[in-house]
């Protein structure tokens, strides 16, 4: 299939397709047990509604069509296809539409200031995760996540907290994480993130601060989190209320409700406006995301969180607040809207292919993105929207690629991390965007995996939203079309 193609060329080709292959390899089942009960159900829910459907003259016969011949294709084992090769398809500002000043601040001030590596001087601590927002966001290019090895949160462990000890869910190779306790002491719930390291034993750490880490044996009381990309974090922060709210409810063909997908936005307590950062999509814009980071992340104070988090007197490095510039005559920007400076104005992900300038797509990424519609991802995974008015230029009713409809899904217990943010429910998450996927080294909220399949099955558990789809995806296509799925998706 091509992209673009009319839904009747669409089904053309996959019957063509299918002439010329043999019987299908369904997946093996996957580690749930949940999920190997709910496939003999939800198969035959789709064979015969699809069967159904195939004599009718109704919107659904030309889906119901394409994912009957689907049934019959078949191919070889499907492996994620790693990491995409080559220079990194992010981390530059924007190519046109910034002015020179907007440009010489990204510069300047953004990638300075979200690249610098703190000390006690600049507030840092006294617990925190990492000592700067670039340690967290450096792959493939500084705003990313989590690099595939040299973990900074072991690599310089040494180093940043030396009286520090390496906790069991870190490893060199391995995901950074942040982790959050679900429940307290005393039994009622928790939720908050409990920083790893300590700045006991550094050389600049003031006399008489003897914090201890936090007790991480418990296993099942904790969850983890790992870093969010930021790139092209400031169209998504300007597509309107209205355009994201309308996405959600459209329904084109009834296919959401066919697949069981209804989602919902996170909103702000206050003024009802919706929220879209983080894995719960719990800020609502890039100013709270930033402080909220670097008072979270690093125990740096700043003027959305004036409060230290850790309130033992003998470890205050000092008595204010570290970055209150706007209470003297300078002009520097404060850090925190250096930070924003630089999420605003970075572009978005380049895909491997695409439309020109970029080169052509292979056969197998073209029939990857329309297999990726057709089964029902982009239901939550909206492959774009639309920016709403800017005075940004390079923000002004531009169209971003997102792959994500900012609304958050029930992942059911699979996934489930038991913890409430906003409206979104402990089994609750965002859709995560996945432009840039290409080039990402650890999936799921809290990095489980570094293999982009195993990610998608992990989709199917008790109470997922994404059941069915998954369902269609294990027993429906053949080897070789989950292959070309997975291909698409390291092309983004």
């Amino acid at each position: 299939m091509s992209v673009g193609c009319a839904p009747e060329a669409c089904a053309a080709q996959a019957r063509s397709d299918s002439r010329s292959s043999g019987p299908r390899q369904p997946l093996p089942a996957s580690g749930s047990s949940d999920a190997n009960r709910k496939e003999p159900i939800m198969l035959p829910f789709f064979i015969n509604r699809m069967r159904t459907w195939s004599g009718k003259r109704t919107p659904y016969r030309v889906f119901a069509t394409m994912l009957l011949w689907l049934m019959a294709a078949s191919g070889y084992a499907q492996v994620d296809p790693g990491i995409r090769a080559g220079s990194p398809g992010a981390g530059q500002p924007f190519a046109s539409g910034l002015s020179s000043g907007e440009l010489a601040f990204f510069n300047d001030a953004g990638v300075s200031q979200f690249s610098q590596v703190e000390d006690l001087g600049d507030g840092l601590g006294p617990r925190f995760n990492l000592d700067s927002c670039g340690g967290c966001h450096t792959f493939p290019a500084l705003g990313g996540s989590s690099p595939l090895i040299n973990n900074p949160q072991v690599a310089r462990a040494a180093t940043m907290a030396p009286a520090s000890a390496v906790p069991w869910f870190l490893s060199l190779n391995g995901p950074i994480r942040e982790v959050r306790f679900i429940r307290r002491a005393n039994g009622t719930p928790d939720g908050g993130v409990h920083d790893i390291f300590t700045i006991v034993g550094r050389p600049d750490n003031p006399s008489g601060c003897a914090i201890s880490q936090p007790d991480f044996s418990n296993a099942s009381n904790m969850i983890f989190r790992i870093p969010t990309p930021v790139f092209g974090a400031g169209l998504i922060e300007s597509i309107t209320d209205e355009t994201i709210w309308k996405n959600l409810n459209s329904d084109p063909f009834g296919l959401k409700s066919l697949l069981g997908i209804a989602g919902h936005l996170n909103t702000n307590g206050n003024d009802g406006t919706v929220t879209r950062f983080g894995w719960k999509a719990q800020n609502k814009s890039l100013m709270i995301f930033a402080g909220e980071a670097y008072n979270v992340e690093m125990g740096i104070t700043n003027e959305n969180f004036p409060n230290e988090r850790e309130e033992d007197p003998n470890c205050a490095t000092n008595g204010l607040g570290e970055n209150h510039t706007g209470f003297n005559s300078g002009n520097s920007p404060a850090d925190i809207v250096a930070f924003v400076g630089f999420m605003r104005f970075l572009d978005q992900p380049t895909p491997a292919c695409g439309a020109s300038p970029l080169p052509a797509c292979s056969a197998s990424v073209n029939r990857g993105r329309n297999l990726f519609s057709l089964i029902g991802c982009a239901a939550c995974h909206t492959p774009s929207l639309r920016t709403g008015l800017s005075p940004v230029a390079a923000l002004n009713q531009k169209q971003v690629n997102l792959f994500s409809d900012l609304a958050v899904h029930h992942m059911g217990v699979g996934l489930a991390d038991s913890v409430t943010q906003g409206t979104a429910g402990p089994d609750e998450f965002r859709s995560a965007p996945l432009w840039g996927i290409g080039q990402r080294a650890f999936f799921l909220h809290d990095g489980r995996t570094s293999d982009l399949l195993q990610a998608i099955l992990a989709h199917q558990s008790s109470g997922s939203e994404s059941n069915r789809v998954i369902s269609v995806f294990r027993g429906v296509l053949s080897t070789s079309q989950r292959q070309d799925i997975l291909t698409f998706l390291r092309s983004l």
